[in-house]
């Protein structure tokens, strides 16, 4: 790589692959040096994923691909890296004249502390290093309580993002106005998936561009897992292809229940940054004295969606499949496993963390706690889904669950591996002994 030897800013694109309303990016590019965007693999993040096929990897590959053309066209390129961040940043304080540093805020545990190692690193070479707003609309303590503690119920905080959106409103970052403050640059290839480990699968993942007629029906098809009733945004979202700030546009417009969705998605990553112990313990410690049961058969049952409850075993199926799994039936496959089997939501969480192509930290925690009943704003434990139940109100004519679980309604479709009425009175009765 050839040396610049005048000075440079460099953009630490993250979860934030898109070149437009780009907050962090903006700032980079109307500082007082060309611009350098640069993207990094993180060998730490991806020595820990299992499957070498990880379609994740793919997509981030895709979707890097497209930005370095987009550079390109300008004249210039995106950097990408595979290693450890403080390894790569080293190299680069060696090849660059770095003026500074711009990235946008990450809030999870793990993004905090690589970037506090950063810091102390580009501190130590008089490197200041900023960050940006972009992956959330009100981050950290922009909306928060009158004495200025964070919300830990969803309602009031939706309440008062609200008044705090209508005050502010939506900011634009018109970072796509501004390249020709990009350095100039040659192209060079990006790190191979082969190179770092990982394979190629073929696969179509979800539209890029938002389904104004979904969004419009939203809130009345948005259970259904028969019919496409949710946007499908959620794996763009988590890697930033799409501007959260234009969702909420449309969703002002369009339909105020799914603006409620994107507002979940803020109180969960408020909830993980004020409260970073979630991410791994109850929210409420008392819920870690549950005992939960150690069935290893069971778990692999509730995996492999072989449970004998069509609307669970659909879901399942449907992850392993495919990557995605319906809102709605997410809640009804963690109910089960956390009541019905009692076992650890630590274990569900995981399993979703592995194969969701949308897996997004927050939500995914604050999503297996309010099923178990030991989250911020959770289910009361008392409260277990019925499947059969939930599936004669969401999918009647068994649309979903005959797609994903062909042999249903057929002698080789299990038997239920335990019995709702036993299940929840086994939950409750040991929810309740151990709370107190």
């Amino acid at each position: 790589m050839q040396p610049i030897s005048s000075p440079v800013t460099i953009f630490w694109h993250r979860r934030d692959l898109r070149t437009f309303d780009n907050a962090g990016l903006l700032k980079a590019l109307k500082a007082d040096h060309p611009v350098l965007p640069v993207f990094i693999f993180d060998a730490t993040i991806l020595g820990k994923l299992e499957d070498r096929r990880d379609r994740r990897v793919l997509f981030i590959h895709q979707e890097l691909q497209r930005l370095k053309k987009e550079y390109q066209a300008h004249g210039s390129d995106l950097l990408v890296f595979y290693g450890k961040p403080l390894d790569v940043w080293k190299a680069l304080l060696n090849q660059f004249n770095i003026a500074e540093v711009y990235t946008n805020r990450d809030y999870e545990p793990y993004a905090r502390e690589r970037d506090e190692a950063v810091l102390a690193l580009l501190d130590s070479a008089t490197t200041p290093f900023k960050g940006g707003k972009d992956h959330v609309i009100f981050e950290k303590n922009e909306v928060v309580k009158a004495d200025g503690t964070p919300y830990t119920v969803f309602t009031p905080y939706m309440k008062r993002w609200k008044e705090h959106l209508a005050i502010h409103g939506l900011e634009s970052h018109p970072s796509e106005l501004y390249f020709q403050n990009l350095q100039s640059f040659e192209p060079r290839e990006i790190p191979s998936l082969a190179s770092m480990g990982f394979e190629s699968v073929d696969f179509d993942f979800p539209e890029r561009d938002p389904n104004i007629d979904v969004i419009c029906k939203y809130d009345t098809q948005r259970d259904i897992p028969a019919v496409q009733g949710t946007s499908r945004l959620s794996l763009h979202l988590r890697f930033g292809t799409v501007s959260i700030r234009a969702l909420a546009r449309i969703a002002q417009k369009n339909n105020e229940k799914w603006l409620n969705e994107l507002i979940w998605r803020d109180f969960y990553q408020m909830i993980l940054y004020h409260f970073p112990h979630s991410a791994t313990q109850a929210f409420r410690a008392k819920y870690d004295n549950i005992p939960w049961r150690n069935s290893t058969d069971d778990f692999e049952r509730w995996c492999a969606g072989t449970t004998g409850y069509p609307i669970v075993d659909a879901g399942m199926r449907e992850l392993n499949a495919t990557g995605f799994m319906h809102n709605r039936v997410r809640m009804v496959t963690a109910s089960f496993l956390t009541k019905h089997l009692l076992l650890d939501w630590r274990l569900g969480e995981r399993y979703f963390a592995a194969k969701l192509l949308d897996f997004d930290l927050a939500s995914n925690v604050g999503g297996w706690q309010w099923a178990a009943g030991s989250g911020c704003d959770a289910a009361p434990y008392f409260r277990v889904f019925n499947p059969t139940a939930q599936q004669e109100k969401f999918d009647p004519q068994a649309r979903y669950i005959k797609k994903w679980v062909p042999e249903y309604g057929t002698p080789r479709y299990p038997a239920p591996m335990v019995e709702h009425a036993f299940a929840r009175k086994r939950a409750i009765d040991t929810y309740k002994e151990a709370l107190g």
